[in-house]
């Protein structure tokens, strides 16, 4: 099967357009994988065909046609929900699972926060009441089938070790991380290639972020991550050093772009093409 490249589609948020004209676009630039973001209930801006987030209410059938229209498979589900919130994130994550069974989505994507501020001084509270949520969750993605793809995007997972412990709460197989490289670059705590060699192992997805250099002067270590990088290639990070890793650790799945626009969509897509191909296993 070999490695492959997705699309996230926050490279169209700043578009103002739907989500069908979002994975129109997405095939148009010659995509064929992508990551829808979904939503709990309804939201204004989507549902008047402004933002690009497919609300968990719809028909997941119906998402699955949309996509077979266009040629392209989902690569994960982008269902961020805080795991020390079980108050949403247990039903969120329940149905997120179910969703992406129905629609053919092999992983769904999240983390650990937001953190409310008084858990952050209270790490080992922290840890047991994402156990909790894990052991609510997991159980459904076993037997749906669905991995969940655990991402550093918060105030624990910037550590490797701390992202690797959250994923050790609860033993299973259903459960492995889904590494974004920006935002492990921005944390400024951890090696992001050695957040990545620790987890290829595990790896089910991962979110292709590229970080400005004037983002990195800007951010690096003051933040946790961010929505969007830069086109693939043209930032910080070194491409040909994370697909070696991934190919070393038989990684098969989709590097996911997150980039912010639609030129930066296009040349992420020819630039990874090109790593892949030059690199190796």
């Amino acid at each position: 099967m070999g490695m492959k490249v997705g699309i996230n589609l926050e490279f169209v948020r700043h578009d103002d357009k739907s989500f069908a004209w979002g994975l129109a676009k997405a095939a148009e630039l010659g995509y064929k994988y992508c990551e829808p973001m979904v939503h709990w209930g309804r939201e204004l801006m989507s549902e008047a065909g402004y933002f690009h987030s497919v609300s968990l209410l719809e028909d997941p059938l119906e998402i699955k046609a949309m996509l077979d229209k266009h040629g392209l498979k989902a690569s994960g589900l982008s269902a961020h929900c805080p795991l020390a919130q079980p108050e949403i994130s247990v039903e969120y994550l329940k149905q997120a699972i179910r969703f992406a069974a129905e629609m053919g989505a092999p992983v769904v994507n999240t983390d650990e926060g937001v953190v409310p501020e008084w858990l952050q001084k209270d790490e080992e509270r922290a840890y047991a009441i994402m156990e909790y949520t894990l052991r609510k969750v997991l159980p459904v993605a076993e037997r749906h089938g669905v991995k969940i793809g655990l991402e550093p995007h918060q105030i624990f997972t910037r550590y490797t070790e701390k992202l690797i412990r959250i994923a050790n709460l609860v033993k299973s197989p259903a459960i492995g991380f889904n590494v974004d490289t920006g935002n492990a670059y921005l944390g400024g705590v951890s090696d992001p290639y050695e957040m990545l060699e620790a987890t290829a192992s595990r790896m089910v997805h991962i979110h292709a972020k590229d970080i400005s250099v004037a983002h990195s002067a800007e951010e690096r270590g003051k933040v946790t991550g961010t929505p969007v990088g830069c086109a693939c290639g043209e930032g910080v990070i070194d491409w040909h050093r994370v697909v070696r890793i991934l190919k070393k650790a038989k990684f098969n799945g989709v590097l996911s772009v997150e980039c912010g626009t639609i030129p930066q969509a296009a040349a992420s897509l020819k630039y990874l093409k090109k790593v892949i191909r030059e690199e190796k296993a």
